[in-house]
């Protein structure tokens, strides 16, 4: 294997991140000095850690994905990645995190509702007035005095603004850590028209910028807010620039087509539809070395399609599963065993 591949699809994790060699110079982001790593993960991040290791260790990535995923970390540059549902797209993002041990991934699933706002940080203005009138109506009658009638304000920087702002997936990718975060920005192909036009100067100038911040900066040029992982992070003048370019993954399952300035900026992978050999790899990751010639046939069937159907790997994964699980073994389960398969085995694009 050549020795300029950082990433691998080894499925194990390695200290390969720390050979990756320096940005070309107008890929170059100087975010000031990194944030501190997250603090102890909660029990759902714990959770999703867990997730992320089993995936990775089940992705077996092909030569062409792997040398164009080493591609966008040597330049910077977001993955796009197409194919068919079920054909690994998401997974890739947590087989890289967890190879490189880049910490969890951070997830954000696109809707037709999404807005780039989503993804960087939510200002809970509300919740902030709702605090501001509690605050005013717990206070004694007004007395003698200079604060008279006042509500007093938390002895926090900028006001305590900053206990109302969260860092949405794509605002924490982008704070000045000292190595690459991986995130999934899921689906893309599901937003509105806009998103990706919107994303365009994000992704080439790796900041943004917070209004809500910026105009505090004057008197609190320091403030800390909630980051996605959960943990607190310092936002100073209202302005968040990247250190390290995050690995961006865009997945599409090809339902719409992308504005030439996007794909301009992206590195574009594309997943075939599994060949016999490449589901072979997939069951024995999952199930045993032993697995793909045991249940050679269920691979047969699942490749046995008309044109133009649509399967996920899942769906084979599922009635294998199935299988070993219920113990079909006797002439009598036959049938139902048979006809299970056919229900699991349903292209995704049939609804009888």
């Amino acid at each position: 294997m050549s020795d300029w591949l950082i990433y691998r699809g080894a499925g194990a994790p390695h200290d390969g991140i720390e050979q990756l060699p320096p940005p070309p110079p107008w890929r170059d982001f100087d975010g000031g000095p990194p944030v501190a790593p997250p603090a102890a993960l909660d029990h759902a991040s714990e959770r999703r850690l867990g997730v992320q290791r089993r995936e990775a260790s089940y992705h077996r990535p092909g030569e062409t994905e792997r040398e164009l995923v080493n591609a966008a970390l040597y330049l910077r540059r977001p993955l796009l990645v197409t194919g068919a549902p079920g054909s690994g797209k998401s997974t890739l993002a947590h087989s890289v995190a967890y190879e490189l041990g880049l910490g969890r991934v951070l997830n954000w699933s696109i809707v037709s509702r999404s807005s780039l706002r989503d993804g960087l940080y939510e200002y809970d203005a509300i919740g902030r007035l709702q605090d501001l009138q509690i605050a005013r109506a717990a206070q004694p009658r007004p007395g003698p005095g200079p604060a008279e009638g006042h509500p007093r304000t938390p002895d926090e920087p900028g006001g305590g603004i900053g206990r109302y702002i969260r860092l949405g997936p794509l605002g924490t990718a982008l704070l000045p850590a000292a190595k690459p975060r991986v995130l999934l920005v899921d689906e893309l192909d599901k937003s509105d028209i806009d998103l990706p036009n919107d994303l365009l100067n994000v992704l080439e100038e790796g900041e943004f910028r917070i209004p809500e911040l910026e105009r505090l900066a004057g008197s609190a040029p320091e403030v800390p807010v909630l980051s996605d992982d959960g943990g607190q992070v310092t936002v100073r003048d209202g302005r968040v620039r990247c250190r390290a370019f995050p690995f961006i993954v865009l997945t599409s399952n090809g339902e719409r087509d992308f504005p030439a300035p996007l794909l301009r900026r992206c590195i574009h992978l594309n997943i075939p539809t599994p060949d016999k050999e490449r589901l072979a790899d997939m069951v024995r990751a999952h199930f045993g070395e032993s697995a793909a010639a045991d249940y050679e046939p269920l691979i047969d069937r699942f490749l046995d399609r008309e044109p133009g159907d649509v399967r996920a790997v899942d769906q084979l994964l599922n009635a294998i599963h199935l299988t070993q699980k219920a113990g079909w073994a006797d002439e009598d389960e036959e049938e139902t065993r048979r006809r299970l398969t056919a229900e699991l085995l349903r292209p995704l694009d049939r609804t009888r």
